[in-house]
């Protein structure tokens, strides 16, 4: 049975608030986030910036409108500190279910889960933190159009993303059989998560 292949689907930058996260994100990229809205199950909310066709950037935080939800939120949301970071990403995949059983340990749970127009399934942590000190990508499958497809254009696109960790070799082959992507770089390092966005002629740095 040939390996499970995903792609990248977005870029998530979780803040304290989210007017904070989009004005950091707004600063970087001198482009303008839109869309978004609330996310019921999860207590959350956000905003969006297209990074081309099937991919965009997200900004998302705790909604502090939002009852509280019967569980850990996504992107380990509930233990967010000051201020905004990018800090996990999310690979698409067409049989969530598969993907789940070539995930390392951790990888989550299947959640049900609808915004508007959209219903995707997502894998989300019994405790809300991904594997590899949440550099393993949150795994999502999209039923029905993508939001990407429906964002206003923008010149944003990524470049190479960058996940940086003590356990490379490790993160590594959690990935190998998920995804092949000339973007996505794994370093032996401290924890860390950067991407380099270009922005017309301009390369913009996210961390």
């Amino acid at each position: 049975m040939s390996a499970v292949r995903g792609v990248l689907d977005h870029l998530v930058v979780t803040a304290d608030r989210l007017d904070a996260g989009v004005a950091k994100v707004e600063a970087a990229t001198g482009m303008a986030m839109s869309g978004g809205g609330t996310h019921d199950v999860m207590g959350t909310h956000n905003r969006l910036l297209s990074l081309g066709m099937g991919e965009y950037l997200e900004v998302i935080a705790v909604d502090p409108d939002a009852a509280a939800p019967k569980r850990a939120r996504w992107f380990d949301l509930d233990r967010q500190g000051a201020g905004a970071a990018l800090s996990h990403w999310a690979l698409r995949v067409d049989d969530l279910d598969r993907a789940l059983r070539e995930a390392p340990v951790g990888a989550g749970e299947i959640v049900a889960l609808s915004r508007g127009p959209y219903q995707w399934r997502m894998a989300v942590p019994q405790d809300g933190r991904l594997p590899f000190d949440g550099l393993f990508p949150g795994l999502i499958e999209w039923d029905g159009p993508h939001p990407a497809d429906e964002m206003p254009g923008s010149e944003a696109r990524l470049v190479s993303l960058t996940l940086s960790h003590p356990d490379a070799e490790g993160l590594s082959q959690a990935l190998s059989g998920l995804i092949s992507d000339p973007r996505l770089r794994v370093i032996c390092g401290p924890k860390s998560l950067t991407a380099d966005v270009s922005v017309g002629a301009e390369i913009v740095r996210l961390t």
